[in-house]
């Protein structure tokens, strides 16, 4: 702006006022613009703020949800309710089940941890009086009990001495009080405790998330519901979409905190690094709490999995462990094992009657371990061959498609599960399950491969039995068989 020339022709009598006038409308001019300049930063700075809230609020939200709640609703309304203590291994997610269903359906929650607290560690030495035992509880948490609106969460309860025996006292003397129980290692401590009270508590066993699970955390309810309603014709129209999430799902496995940082970065080398960790954990467990004499054997039984699984036969093989030994030189370590919740054994049947039990031989069995993604961590299988394809994975993939069909059958209620070998040829069934009445022997297929030469061998010598192939081949019904894609092998018990 040019300021002098609007003053220029004007008396020098006047020209002093004028430069006072000049002076004005310069500060106010520089004033001006120095506002507009403010003006900018803040509406600048403000468009930030609101695009950090919009994405903020706009990122994804992972759905955590866990079938085991809709269990523990029906166990909060039933009218002879039992102390509850959930079973399963280390990081499934059992304190966060606990804490979330008493976030979402009790005022508050106290939630004691046995293995962190040392004072309420020795809390059931002295006796099992129930007044005291609450006494005590709502000192140390700070937060008065009230039985109608009061979840109490007992964590790592194996860690106080008495700590399971307690539960009877609570369901005969103070059934009113709402008890969740949970540990680690409790199949371990159930085998030590011999005065555990026999009909006293409910048990529930929590599995890593099953596909279902990682498929509502990852992709939400749309995606999910035609598998929950068997719809064909739209599974078969996302069938891409199905493998590549459960491509993912081998890589990712269900232990909950790599199924949530998963969903939420996608970042494959730091799931690979969380996978690594619990297994650090596990291997610590092995040394902290197992007998010492039998330490050794948990981690070359433990170590064996992949490699016996990887076999085209994978009947567990102990001379493959270690060259010589035999059955007995192991039982203690697998024990261990299975206590602990790490491994699934499924046994042999020598032929699918009703029940199934009753033609168990537990001579001989193939061993999984507690998670697809675990497993494929434990054998090195790097994010690039296992979505991709390579050949060096052709063999190993048979083992990883197996270990979650097995996760996946774990995780349906009341289903009882063997597999069947023929004693005088190589024939072999991967799985045959129980449901009800009725027999189901399954064919497992990592891919498309149709061919089900031994299924078809025990259909016709067994033909009242629900034969089922699972591949990544679509939903068809033949004459004597049924194929379900490997996403829906829940859809097994609709057959």
């Amino acid at each position: 702006m040019d300021f002098q020339s609007k003053y220029r022709n004007v008396s020098p009598d006047r020209q002093s006022n004028n430069r006072q006038k000049i002076g004005v409308e310069v500060r106010n001019w520089r004033r001006a613009r120095l506002s507009r300049a403010y003006l900018c930063v803040i509406l600048h700075n403000v468009v930030r703020i609101y695009v950090y809230l919009y994405l903020d609020f706009t990122k994804k939200r992972v759905i955590m949800e866990r079938q085991a709640m809709q269990y523990l609703l029906s166990w909060k309304d039933k009218r002879k309710r039992k102390p509850l203590i959930i079973k399963g291994a280390r990081q499934v997610g059992k304190t966060w089940l606990m804490k979330e269903f008493g976030r979402r359906n009790f005022e508050q929650t106290v939630y004691i941890n046995f293995e962190s607290s040392k004072f309420l560690k020795n809390l059931f030495e002295a006796d099992y009086e129930i007044k005291r035992i609450i006494s005590a509880i709502q000192i140390e948490s700070g937060l008065q009990i009230n039985v109608e609106n009061t979840l109490i969460i007992f964590d790592e309860i194996q860690e106080a001495e008495g700590g399971l025996t307690v539960l009877k006292y609570f369901y005969e003397n103070a059934p009113e009080y709402y008890i969740l129980a949970a540990g680690s290692l409790l199949g371990i401590t159930l085998h030590k405790e011999t005065s555990f009270p026999v009909g006293k508590v409910d048990f529930i066993d929590l599995s890593p998330m099953n596909f279902q699970e990682f498929l509502l955390a990852k992709q939400g309810q749309q995606l999910l519901d035609p598998l929950l309603k068997n719809e064909w014709p739209l599974i078969t129209q996302f069938k891409v979409k199905y493998i590549n999430l459960l491509r993912q799902y081998y890589y990712v496995g269900g232990m909950p905190e790599a199924v949530s940082f998963f969903c939420e970065t996608e970042d494959y080398n730091e799931i690979r690094e969380i996978q690594n960790n619990i297994l650090n954990a596990y291997e610590q467990d092995f040394s902290k709490h197992a007998p010492p004499e039998i330490v050794p054997r948990i981690r070359m039984l433990w170590n064996a999995i992949p490699t016996q699984l990887a076999k085209e036969n994978r009947k567990f093989i102990y001379s493959a462990v270690r060259k010589g030994s035999r059955a007995k030189d192991y039982e203690l370590a697998l024990s261990w094992l299975s206590d602990c919740g790490l491994v699934h054994r499924v046994n042999r049947i020598t032929k699918p009657g009703i029940p199934l039990k009753a033609y168990e031989d537990i001579s001989a069995f193939k061993l999984f371990s507690v998670d697809v993604g675990l497993l494929a961590a434990m054998g090195n299988i790097n994010v690039k061959t296992l979505l991709e394809g390579n050949v060096i994975f052709e063999e190993f993939k048979g083992a990883l498609t197996e270990q979650y069909v097995l996760q996946q059958l774990k995780s349906i209620n009341e289903l009882d599960i063997y597999y069947w070998s023929s004693e005088r040829s190589s024939g072999e069934v991967d799985f045959v399950v129980q449901y009800d009445d009725r027999i189901y022997p399954i064919e497992v297929k990592a891919e498309e491969n149709l061919q089900a030469k031994s299924l078809k061998a025990f259909f016709q010598k067994y033909p009242n039995t629900n034969a089922i192939r699972t591949s990544m081949s679509d939903f068809r019904k033949e004459e004597w068989l049924t194929n379900l894609p490997l996403f829906s092998i829940f859809a097994i018990t609709a057959q």
